[in-house]
């Protein structure tokens, strides 16, 4: 499915079209919204409407030059919820996802979700004396260099056949562009939500891999602690998708934090 924003670029979604509570998921730089298929099938189980967003310059969205910025991926996220008439949505997004996530309530604040999920992404890329858990070897001194370089692989077991099956059709038919989309990475990880965090109202809750190849799992505690409503948990055995990689403990916690909503 398609829509346009609001400055005329074509984004592509998936919709359950269910009349339950809407849940938004965002996924990180390069990847599509295919990845989040067990989390789709099990949300819309208990009832829940569930929407994947490709952001701009991914998966079935338009390529383009224009709004290479988080800010621009917040404004996508905003005319997405108001051209579906989404009423009270949950947030979650994994990676980038997450940061769009913090990049809208930046601008728009939080009084209309439900809640903000945050799969493996600190809220600072950039290592410094302020901050310990940030990307992997990325400091001021690394910065920019490091990020125009494959960032390895951001798994740390195997993905189900099925969904690495979608997940490599969606590549295939929509190539990733990394040299296209570098700017919007370097912005991405120049940004320091913190701030962004501890003016948090609604419920935040942080799922962690705890053999991220990008984050020490630490940050997800230290990031909760930061919010008047955050929560967190790591989950053993996974990397930096952790939805994909370990879907089953994944969706039992996100299982029990619905609960609390």
């Amino acid at each position: 499915m398609k829509f346009m924003t609001s400055d005329h670029v074509r984004l592509d979604y998936s919709d359950t079209a269910t009349t339950g509570q809407p849940v938004i998921l965002l996924t990180g730089i390069g990847g599509a919204k295919e990845i989040w298929a067990d989390q789709i099938t099990w949300l819309s189980t208990q009832g829940y409407r569930v929407l994947a967003l490709d952001a701009r310059n991914q998966g079935a969205s338009q390529h383009t030059v224009k709004g290479r910025r988080m800010t621009r991926h917040a404004l996508d996220l905003h005319d997405f919820i108001i051209q579906l008439g989404l009423n009270h949505p949950l947030l979650m997004g994994n990676s980038m996802g997450a940061a769009t996530l913090w990049a809208y309530v930046s601008l728009f604040g939080d009084a209309e979700l439900a809640g903000i999920i945050d799969v493996d992404q600190s809220p600072k890329m950039i290592n410094d004396d302020t901050w310990n858990f940030g990307f992997t070897d990325l400091t001021w001194d690394t910065f920019p260099t490091l990020l125009q370089f494959p960032l390895g692989s951001a798994t740390f077991t195997h993905i189900a056949d099925t969904t690495y099956a979608d997940v490599k059709k969606a590549e295939a038919g929509h190539p990733y562009d990394a040299e296209l989309n570098l700017p919007f990475l370097l912005d991405h990880a120049f940004q320091d939500w913190r701030d962004i965090i501890a003016q948090l109202h609604v419920p935040f809750f942080i799922i962690a891999g705890e053999k991220s190849p990008y984050f020490n799992p630490q940050f997800a505690a230290v990031t909760a602690s930061l919010a008047a409503h955050g929560s967190s948990v790591g989950i053993a055995n996974s990397g930096h998708i952790v939805m994909a990689e370990q879907p089953a403990a994944f969706n039992r916690e996100l299982g029990q934090f619905l609960q609390t909503l």
